[in-house]
C-alpha cells in the first residue's frame, strides 16, 4: 500500500461521517418541524375547544334565561278577575262548581284562584274532557279545542331523587331537546 492511499481513506471517511452527521441533523430538523407543526394543530383544536365550550356555556344560559321567561308567563297567564269569571261563567255557582271551592263572593273566588298554591294546582292539573285511554298508556283529551297528549312513565328510584316531580322531568327533557337540536346543525 502506498502513503498516499491512507490519507484518502481518512479524507472520504471524515467525508462520510460528515454526511451522517449532515443527514441526521436534517432528519432532527425534519422531526423537529413535524413537532410543531403537530403542536401547532393541537394549540389550535384546544383554542377551538375552549371556543365551543364559552358558546355552549352562552347557549345554556339563553336557554335558562328563556325557562324563567317563560315560566314567568305560564304564571301571568292564570291571573284571573272578576271580570274574566264572570264572562267564562253565568253565575257565582258555575264557578264555585267549576273549581270545586267554597266561597261566598266574586272577589273571595278570585282571591283563592290567584294564591299560589292553588295556580300550582291549576298548571299540574288542567281540566280535561274526553279522555280515552290507549294501549300504549297515552291519555288524549281537549282542551279549549287544543289537543293535548300525555304520556304516563315510571321512573327508576335513582332518576325519580333528580327528577321529583312531572315538572322537573318535562324541563330536563325540553333542555335536551333544545341542546341535542342547536348541536345536530
Amino acid at each position: 500500500m502506498s502513503k498516499k492511499s491512507l490519507p484518502t481513506t481518512r479524507k472520504q471517511g471524515k467525508a462520510r461521517l460528515g454526511d451522517q452527521i449532515r443527514s441526521i441533523a436534517d432528519r432532527l430538523k425534519q422531526e423537529t418541524d413535524v413537532q410543531i407543526k403537530t403542536t401547532s394543530r393541537i394549540l389550535g383544536a384546544a383554542a377551538q375547544i375552549a371556543e365551543n365550550h364559552d358558546r355552549l356555556i352562552s347557549e345554556v344560559v339563553e336557554m335558562v334565561e328563556s325557562d324563567l321567561n317563560l315560566e314567568k308567563q305560564v304564571s301571568q297567564k292564570y291571573i284571573y278577575t272578576i271580570d274574566i269569571l264572570k264572562q267564562q261563567f253565568k253565575t257565582l255557582r258555575d264557578a264555585k262548581a267549576h273549581f270545586n271551592l267554597k266561597v261566598s263572593s266574586w272577589e273571595s273566588l278570585v282571591n283563592k284562584l290567584n294564591t299560589a298554591s292553588y295556580q300550582t294546582t291549576i298548571i299540574q292539573n288542567k281540566p280535561q274532557s274526553n279522555h280515552t285511554l290507549t294501549d300504549n298508556h297515552v291519555i288524549k283529551g281537549e282542551v279549549n279545542h287544543k289537543r293535548i297528549e300525555k304520556l304516563i312513565v315510571f321512573l327508576e328510584p335513582d332518576v325519580a331523587e333528580i327528577f321529583p316531580n312531572s315538572e322537573a322531568v318535562n324541563e330536563g327533557l325540553r333542555f335536551l331537546i333544545r341542546v341535542t337540536s342547536k348541536n345536530s346543525f
